[in-house]
């Protein structure tokens, strides 16, 4: 008698599963639930409802799709992706930006909150037209600094001459076709690298060459970034010569930036001490122009946009800032703080008097999320600050009316 009513329990347990695993979990699941988190919610446009959980869901940079560019969807096409590069090897001071690009991702989940539209510049960069995606992260050794600068170029190469998901198109002025502005003669897509230590500028820009050749820099940063190695750390071996102090140095004596087309915007904020006068005389010699961070209060941001405009011209541009460019104040999570810096709001005004510029690919580096607040001070500024840059690359395509 136990063992039937034994067995008539077990089969009502059997039965309960079963009937279970039968139902339709999606009929449980709440309204506008994302079933596969790597899909981008869903971005509002004009007078839509804004109404997702951005808060849910796997992180990526502004919820974009997440794909494996570097893994199992090596053939996946893109037209702007953002890519992270967790290396900071190469510090002088605090680390902690190889947590950089998970950072910059978190603070960036409320992007999209009440929609995406940059009113400033008039456009909403999700809804452009154009296909943009975060890659992840290139896979970064944290033990071997000269392996780890290879992996680096190497992925973003592998991700910048991949073909366009979308086709140039035409001139908006005149109707002509556009053709490429690439050294190469390709359409290449554009590459937003989340640091990272400012290191890794070194091998993305040996990558940019690769496709546009020499190429003219805005740097945004409170340090000049151009010392020669034997007085930033002494170059005590070959591998230690190249750090986050020493990358342009190297990079004007590989002929990877346009000389005198380069501007360090604050190279550009700069506000650092020197080792003494001779640091500006290399940093001539390496081929930038320099604008103090100072300089704000006297010509203000219009004057500063105009010093930019003017030097790099309509030159296709490499965009690199340091998140320290920035005051402390505003963004305090960063290796080498300086203060003395510019406001959130008046690197944002720059970034927008950018207008325009035919921008190839973009960095943010030395975001070290330990040292922020609790409130994310600083993830939040850098994810901002790539907002702009997003917005004005979808504004202006990579190609000009053939001649």
């Amino acid at each position: 008698m136990q063992l039937t009513i034994a067995l008539a329990v077990l089969g009502s347990l059997v039965a309960a599963v079963v009937a279970h695993d039968d139902h339709e979990h999606d009929m449980q699941m709440p309204l506008d639930y994302v079933k596969y988190p790597y899909q981008a919610i869903y971005y509002p446009g004009d007078n839509d409802v804004t109404a997702d959980s951005i808060f849910s869901g796997i992180t990526t940079f502004a919820k974009l799709p997440w794909v494996k560019c570097l893994g199992k969807e090596k053939d996946a096409t893109f037209d702007i992706a953002f890519i992270g590069a967790p290396f900071d090897t190469g510090t002088s001071y605090r680390p902690g930006a190889r947590f950089g690009p998970a950072g910059i991702r978190a603070g960036s989940r409320r992007l999209t909150l009440y929609g995406g539209y940059n009113v400033p510049l008039a456009v909403n960069p999700f809804l452009s037209g154009l296909k943009v995606v975060d890659c992840g992260d290139i896979p970064v050794t944290p033990y071997d600094n000269k392996y780890a600068i290879q992996q680096i170029e190497d992925g973003h190469k592998e991700l910048l001459h991949r073909p366009t998901f979308s086709p140039l198109g035409n001139d908006t002025l005149t109707g002509k076709p556009l053709v490429p502005i690439s050294a190469d003669g390709k359409n290449h897509p554009r590459i937003i690298t989340l640091g990272g230590d400012h290191t890794i500028v070194l091998p993305l820009l040996r990558s940019i060459y690769s496709a546009y050749g020499p190429i003219s820099v805005i740097h945004f940063d409170s340090h000049l970034d151009t010392w020669k190695p034997e007085v930033f750390g002494g170059a005590p071996s070959e591998q230690a010569a190249i750090n986050h102090g020493t990358y342009f140095y190297w990079a004007s004596q590989e002929g990877l930036i346009k000389n005198g087309s380069s501007i360090a915007t604050p190279h550009g904020a700069i506000r650092t001490t020197l080792s003494g006068p001779a640091d500006y005389t290399n940093d001539d010699a390496s081929g930038f122009q320099r604008i103090e961070a100072r300089e704000i209060d006297t010509i203000g941001t219009d004057g500063i946009i105009k010093k930019i405009r003017d030097t790099v011209g309509d030159k296709p541009v490499y965009l690199s800032i340091d998140i320290d460019s920035i005051d402390p104040a505003f963004a305090p999570a960063t290796g080498t703080p300086e203060t003395g810096g510019w406001s959130t709001r008046e690197l944002r005004t720059i970034l927008r008097g950018l207008d325009g510029l035919h921008i190839v690919s973009a960095d943010i580096v030395e975001v070290a999320p330990a040292y922020d607040t609790n409130a994310e001070l600083t993830t939040m500024a850098a994810s901002d600050v790539l907002f702009e840059v997003l917005s004005v690359m979808a504004k202006t395509p990579l190609g000009k009316v053939a001649q």
